[in-house]
């Protein structure tokens, strides 16, 4: 060793220089001082904006229990086989509104503001829902779906919002309560349309109006409408907003958290390009979620439009033969069910499970939610008093707990809903992409709800009327559909960036 190199090697170890183990707990300090500090649940803004959310899943839901009997009283056709056809037009026909128009709320939000838009969706749902209970018509009755489903396209608008009162400190506390007000929309909306369709023959002493004769679902619609009225006015005075260049001044806390990072910065970062929409799928875990996605909301939807047909047709159809109100009710149930997987177990089941495995463990649950209905009608052919007509006690309790298994069935399958936003999140390739890549897979899943109602009723009428495979044709179809859904949903687990990790 030279000289030369020993002065070098000295100086390198001078003890001027700070030491490695002083440094690094230096720099522990400074992370611990400068890590932000969780940010306050905006409890108004978000009791308010949970308010605002809950009016859309009532008014969806409500008239679930009564549609099929709303187009048999039109005087549609003579055949009940086929009333599944109508009743499956009408929801698509709202879907495919809410598709158009959801871009064009969005866009029209980020230039008036977010309350704006989401008081006037409201207030024009209000109002179109009113429509459809006075509707004496098929055309009239579009009409107001169709209506109905361009205002309501300001869903995406609603969910911005809680994007812009939380950050990521406390959104895991926020998006939980946030999540819980579609199932309890999708409880309290099925049991006020079925208890109250067709009043005047429920409760004559008290509700026997002629006016409520001649319009029996106006009362449900009527009570769903006020319901969004008094959305809208509570919104009005408790919800701020939140779109930036329309706060006047005003910190939201997503500006209190860009604060705390910036604090925490200590260099500058170099802003993240977004991938255009064929630079994402070309990737090949954004193209399976959304194909899968697709295939998820197509199989979903199919399910919620055929087990309402499945329980109004006759028990000599394949159906169970419920009415209005005992549809309603196991519309409810189903609702109270979501509600508690998701307070209860989704917590447990995301710290315990991969998520992609967990995303293709709900969807492989679909087949068998479709192949236990059925056997519901087997048990309803077995009990049925021929002579009266009537369900006996026995026969009745076994179809309402084949009733309770087969909607968990459907809630556990549908927590692939949930597993999907967060996988977009994880593979997303970079944080500008973020909004595209959810973009992307909502667009398909959307797509899928806009013309799944119309097939799956088609397709259940043609299947009962001509009797192809013993009435079960749409059951073998849609198992096949639910099987195909279960491959495509592998292709996540092979591409998944933690599955794979």
């Amino acid at each position: 060793m030279t000289p030369a190199n020993i002065a070098n090697d000295t100086t390198n170890y001078d003890e001027t220089c700070p030491l490695l183990h002083a440094s690094n707990t230096h720099n522990a300090e400074a992370q611990i001082v400068e890590k932000p500090k969780s940010t306050p649940v905006p409890k108004g803004q978000l009791t308010a904006l949970c308010i605002v959310r809950l009016v859309d899943p009532i008014a969806f839901t409500q008239l679930f229990p009564y549609v099929n009997e709303f187009m048999n009283d039109l005087h549609l056709t003579d055949d009940p086989s086929k009333i599944g056809f109508y009743s499956g037009l009408v929801e698509s026909v709202f879907a495919i509104s809410q598709l158009c128009s959801i871009y064009h709320w969005a866009k029209i939000s980020d230039v008036i503001g977010r309350r704006p838009v989401i008081f006037i969706g409201i207030f024009g749902l209000a109002i179109t829902t009113l429509m459809f209970g006075l509707s004496k018509s098929l055309a009239s009755v579009l009409v107001a779906r169709c209506l109905g489903g361009l205002f309501s396209g300001n869903i995406a608008v609603i969910h911005s919002v809680l994007g812009e009162i939380t950050d990521s400190t406390n959104q895991m506390v926020a998006l939980p309560i946030y999540g819980l007000i579609w199932p309890l929309g999708s409880i309290i909306g099925p049991l006020i349309g079925g208890t109250f369709s067709h009043p005047a023959s429920k409760y004559p002493d008290i509700l026997g109006y002629q006016f409520l004769k001649d319009y029996p679902y106006v009362l449900p619609c009527f009570i769903a409408s006020a319901i969004a009225i008094v959305g809208v006015s509570l919104g009005f005075i408790f919800l701020e907003e939140t779109l930036p260049s329309k706060r006047s001044g005003k910190k939201s806390c997503s500006s209190h958290a860009s604060t705390n990072d910036d604090r925490a910065t200590t260099a500058p970062v170099l802003p993240e390009k977004p991938l255009g929409i064929s630079q994402l799928l070309s990737i090949p875990i954004m193209s399976a979620l959304a194909l899968s996605g697709f295939m998820l909301s197509y199989v979903a939807t199919s399910f919620d439009v055929v087990f309402v047909l499945f329980c109004y047709s006759p028990i000599e159809s394949g159906g169970l033969a419920f009415s209005a109100s005992q549809i309603g009710y196991s519309l409810a149930t189903a609702g109270a069910i979501g509600a508690i997987i998701q307070l209860c177990i989704m917590s447990y089941l995301l710290r315990t499970f991969d998520y992609a495995k967990m995303y293709s463990f709900c969807i492989g649950v679909w087949p068998f939610a479709f192949l236990i209905l059925p056997i519901l009608n087997l048990i309803a052919r077995a009990g049925l008093d021929k002579t009266t007509g009537e369900l006996g006690t026995t026969t009745v309790a076994s179809l309402w707990i084949g009733i309770a298994f087969v909607l968990m069935l459907s809630k556990v399958a549908c927590l692939a809903y949930s597993v999907s936003m967060i996988l977009i999140k994880e593979n997303a390739p970079n944080a500008a992409s973020l909004g595209q890549s959810n973009g992307i897979v909502q667009f398909a899943m959307c797509f899928a709800r806009s013309f799944a109602p119309f097939v799956v009723s088609a397709l259940f009428s043609i299947s009962t009327e001509y009797n192809l495979l013993a009435g079960q044709l749409w059951l073998a179809i849609m198992m096949t559909v639910s099987f195909l859904g279960m491959k495509l949903s592998r292709k996540i687990e092979q591409h998944s960036v933690k599955t794979i990790g």
